[in-house]
C-alpha cells in the first residue's frame, strides 16, 4: 500500500478550499468508496464508541481567520455539539439597528460579494456553522465570512495553529509580503511549533508517502509556503511533496500596490515552491495571474459567482479531490511520488490543472458516445490562470474520470446517436479514455484512471448547478417544468498536464515583473526580500518557462503584442 499523507493548509483561501475538500471526503464515507480514507484521514473512536475521521492536517491561519473553533482545535464531536465560547459581532447601521458582522465586501474574506439572504442575516454565521453538522446547507448567496463557517468535519487539537503576529483582515497588520511570511518561519518558536505538529502526524503514520501543501499564493503565505516546503524537503527526503498554489478571484483589481504585491508574491512563490516540491500546480478561477485582468473561469452548467470564495473554493476542491485520486485509490499501488515523477521529468515541476465540472454526459449514453462529440476539443477548463486556448499537445498528463459506470463503455441508446468510431470498439471505460487521450494528445505520456464513484455535492457544498442537471449530475435535454431535486453528486473529468501552456503563463509573469517599477514597492523589499534575490528569482522564472517550449511561438508573439 502507498501509505498515508499529511496535509498542510497555509492561509485563508487554502482554508476555504480545504474546508470543502474535507467535506467531500467525509461525504464519501457514507457509502462504498473506491478511495482509501486512511490516505488523508485519521480513524478514531469517541468515548461512546462512534467511529470518527479527522484530517491529518496542520492548518496555519492568521488572527481572526477562524470562527467557532477552539484555538487548540475542534472537538471530536460534530459542530452542533460545540460548547465553547462563541462571540457574536454586531455592527450598527446608520439607522441604529444591529446585524451580524458582515465583511463580505472586503478583499480576501470568505465571501467577497453577493447578497446575504434574510435567513442567514437573521441567524448569523455561528448558527449556520452549527447547522452543518446535519443535513442543511449554507444558502449559496449568503455572505460566508470564514472557512470555519462551513467546515463540517472535526479537527484534531494538533491541527489548527493561529499566527497571532498578523491579522486576517484590516487596513494594517496583514501578512501582505513574501518576506514577512519567510520571517515567520525563521522565528525559532514558530518553526518549533510547526515541526512538533508535523512530527506528531508523520510518526503516527504506518507508511508516510508524503505531504500535500495547500498554500495561498497571492499574499505573504507564499513566503510561509517557501519555508515550509524547504523544511519538508530537507527533513523528509525521498517523500513526495505536492504543492497547490491557490489564488482567489479578488475585487481589488484597481489597487495598483496590491496588484504589484500579488504579482511579486505569486512569482516568488512559484519559483520557491516548485524548487522544493516534487510537483507544483497553480490553482485558481482567475483568468490571469498577471497585471492585466481577464474574466474568471466559468463552467456551462454551474452558476458560480467567482468572487465568492465559498463558490470558487468549492469548484477547486472538487477538482483537487479528483486530481489526487491516483495515489488514494484502493485498487492502485501508485504513490504521490509516482504521480509526480510521471509528470515532472526534464525539469517540468510546474503543471497545469484542467477540469470539467460536471463532465457533460447524458444519462444512458456510453462514454464512447460522449467523447465522440469532443474529438477536436476536450470539454474541460483550465484552472491555472491563463487564457483559454486549444492545446493539442502536452508532454505528460494524469487524467481522472469519475462518476461513469463500467457498463457505459460500449454504445447504448442515446438521444443524439453518434457514428460508430474506434472508441466504440474498446472493451472498458478505462480503454475508451486511454484511446481518446492518445488520439487527442498524440505523443504524450498519458495515464488514465476511471472511477465509478462520483464527486459528492451534499451540503455544505453550494447548490449552484444548472436546472439542466439531474440529481446525479447528468445532463437533460431541457429543464423540468417542476422544481428539480438538489444535485447530490456529479461526474468529473480532471487532468494534471505538463503542457506548453505553462511557457506562456510563466513568460507572461516574467514580462509583467520586468515592466514593474520596483521603486513603487519599497515596503515589499523592506519586509525581508533583497532586490538582488528578487532578480535571481526572476531569472529562475524565465529559465523554468524554457522547459515548456514546444513550438507555441505564434501564441507567444500574440501575447507579447497584447501586452504592448
Amino acid at each position: 500500500m502507498p501509505g498515508e499523507a499529511v496535509t498542510l493548509q497555509l492561509g485563508h483561501y487554502a482554508g476555504c478550499v480545504g474546508a470543502h475538500w474535507w467535506g467531500l471526503q467525509a461525504a464519501a464515507l457514507r457509502g462504498p468508496t473506491e478511495l482509501r480514507p486512511s490516505t488523508l484521514l485519521r480513524a478514531g473512536r469517541e468515548p461512546g464508541g462512534r467511529e470518527t475521521h479527522t484530517p491529518r492536517l496542520v492548518a496555519l491561519e492568521l488572527k481572526g481567520g477562524v470562527g467557532a473553533l477552539r484555538l487548540s482545535g475542534a472537538d471530536a464531536e460534530a459542530p452542533v455539539s460545540w460548547d465553547g465560547e462563541v462571540a457574536s459581532y454586531l455592527d450598527c447601521d446608520s439607522a441604529g439597528s444591529s446585524a451580524p458582522r458582515d465583511a463580505g465586501s472586503r478583499t480576501g474574506d470568505a465571501s467577497g460579494g453577493g447578497k446575504r439572504s434574510s435567513s442567514a442575516a437573521a441567524t448569523g454565521t455561528s448558527a449556520a456553522s452549527a447547522q452543518l453538522g446535519g443535513s442543511q446547507e449554507l444558502p449559496s448567496g449568503s455572505r460566508v465570512q470564514l472557512w470555519s463557517d462551513y467546515l463540517n468535519v472535526p479537527l484534531h487539537p494538533k491541527s489548527l495553529c493561529v499566527l497571532r503576529q498578523y491579522l486576517h483582515e484590516g487596513d494594517c497588520g496583514c501578512l501582505e509580503a513574501f518576506g514577512q511570511g519567510e520571517s515567520l518561519l525563521q522565528d525559532p518558536g514558530c518553526a518549533e511549533e510547526l515541526e512538533d505538529r508535523l512530527h506528531f502526524y508523520a510518526e503516527e503514520c504506518d507508511q508516510l508517502q508524503g505531504f500535500q501543501v495547500l498554500c495561498d499564493l497571492h499574499n505573504g503565505f507564499s513566503g510561509v509556503g517557501a519555508k515550509v516546503t524547504e523544511l519538508l524537503h530537507d527533513e523528509y527526503s525521498g517523500k513526495g511533496i505536492l504543492t497547490w498554489g491557490l489564488t482567489p478571484v479578488m475585487s481589488d483589481e484597481g489597487d495598483l500596490q496590491k496588484n504589484c504585491y500579488r504579482l511579486m508574491n505569486t512569482a516568488l512563490g512559484i519559483v520557491h515552491l516548485s524548487t522544493h516540491s516534487s510537483l507544483f500546480c497553480p490553482l485558481s478561477l482567475r483568468g490571469s495571474l498577471g497585471l492585466r485582468p481577464r474574466p474568471p473561469v466559468s463552467f456551462p452548467y454551474i452558476n458560480c459567482e467567482a468572487s465568492l470564495n465559498y463558490h470558487s473554493s468549492a469548484v477547486l476542491a472538487a477538482a483537487l479531490d479528483t486530481l489526487t485520486a491516483p495515489y488514494r485509490l484502493c485498487s492502485s499501488q501508485g504513490s504521490m511520488l509516482h504521480l509526480a515523477e510521471s509528470l515532472n521529468f526534464s525539469g517540468r515541476k510546474v503543471v497545469a490543472a484542467w477540469a470539467a465540472l460536471p463532465f457533460p454526459a447524458l444519462p444512458g449514453c456510453s462514454l464512447a458516445d460522449t467523447l465522440s462529440a469532443y474529438q477536436q476539443d476536450v470539454p474541460w477548463k483550465l484552472l491555472s490562470s491563463w487564457r483559454e486556448q486549444k492545446v493539442s499537445c502536452c508532454f505528460a498528463q494524469s487524467v481522472v474520470l469519475r462518476g461513469i459506470g463500467k457498463a457505459s463503455s460500449s454504445s447504448s441508446p442515446c438521444p443524439a446517436k453518434q457514428p460508430l468510431s474506434a472508441l466504440h470498439s474498446c472493451g472498458s471505460t478505462q480503454q475508451v479514455l486511454q484511446h481518446y487521450l492518445h488520439t487527442t494528445f498524440p505523443g504524450a505520456f498519458s495515464t488514465a484512471h476511471v472511477l465509478q464513484q462520483p464527486c459528492s455535492t451534499l451540503p455544505p457544498y453550494p447548490q449552484f448547478f444548472s436546472p439542466l442537471l439531474t440529481k446525479e449530475g447528468f445532463l437533460q435535454d431541457k429543464a423540468p417544468s417542476y422544481p428539480s431535486a438538489a444535485v447530490e453528486s456529479v461526474p468529473v473529468l480532471a487532468a494534471l498536464q505538463a503542457s506548453p501552456v505553462l511557457q506562456a503563463l510563466l513568460r507572461s509573469l516574467h514580462r509583467d515583473l520586468q515592466q514593474l517599477d520596483l521603486r513603487r514597492c519599497p515596503s515589499f523589499f523592506s519586509a525581508g526580500v533583497e532586490q538582488e534575490d528578487f532578480q535571481v528569482a526572476l531569472e529562475e522564472l524565465r529559465t523554468l518557462s524554457q522547459c515548456y517550449e514546444a513550438g507555441l511561438g505564434a501564441e507567444e508573439s500574440e501575447d507579447e503584442a497584447d501586452s504592448d
